[in-house]
């Protein structure tokens, strides 16, 4: 096939993707707009009183509870202080040796237990709903009495058992879902960042 028919086969493929991830987002939006703003509110509200935001997924999940971390303790839009948010996928000794020493289903619980104060939030990110490790540290928050957010995609999974708060994008892709989730999370930032420093 020549170069410019591939072309134009990408073309109306990435129209297609493209389409599909603003519907989803649109509907995720529609449906889930009241308990997206509810988490904003509870971040803020941990923030404002000392507490911090403790973040944690797998794989694609890992990278945003990264991404949301970095944009709360270095800054979104507004040039401002820092606010605290820890993502508990990055250190890599604590990990492997939770893994190895423990289960890898233990890894972001036990880190909770180490780390979180009763005041802290937990945003736990998995697109099934049914990540182990996710599970047991979202459980683990709630023991401590953390509030506990779950986002995730489909039907939500097991999340519903251990998340205060639940976040569902209606979607089975794990594409589109991961998408969504890059929106839930720059909205919250810049919401959280302009109600704790002003738009």
């Amino acid at each position: 096939m020549a170069e410019k028919d591939f072309l134009k086969e990408f073309k109306s493929r990435g129209d297609e993707i493209l389409e599909a991830s603003l519907a989803v987002k649109r509907n995720f939006w529609q449906k889930e707009s009241s308990k997206i703003l509810e988490a904003a509110a509870k971040i803020y509200q941990s923030l404002n009183s000392r507490g911090k935001l403790l973040i944690f997924g797998n794989g694609g999940s890992a990278a945003d509870a990264q991404h949301m971390a970095a944009e709360f303790v270095n800054r979104f839009r507004l040039e401002r202080n820092p606010l605290p948010a820890i993502a508990l996928t990055t250190d890599t000794s604590i990990l492997t040796a939770i893994a190895n020493d423990y289960d890898f289903s233990e890894v972001f619980a036990k880190q909770i237990k180490a780390l979180a104060h009763s005041n802290d939030v937990a945003l736990g990110i998995s697109t099934s709903g049914n990540s182990l490790n996710v599970l047991k540290g979202l459980a683990a928050a709630r023991e401590l009495g953390l509030f506990t957010i779950g986002l995730t995609g489909g039907t939500g999974g097991k999340m519903r058992e251990v998340s205060d708060l639940l976040i569902i994008v209606p979607s089975s892709e794990t594409p589109r879902i991961q998408e969504a989730h890059i929106f839930f999370i720059h909205l919250v930032c810049e919401l959280v960042e302009e109600a704790a420093f002003g738009a």
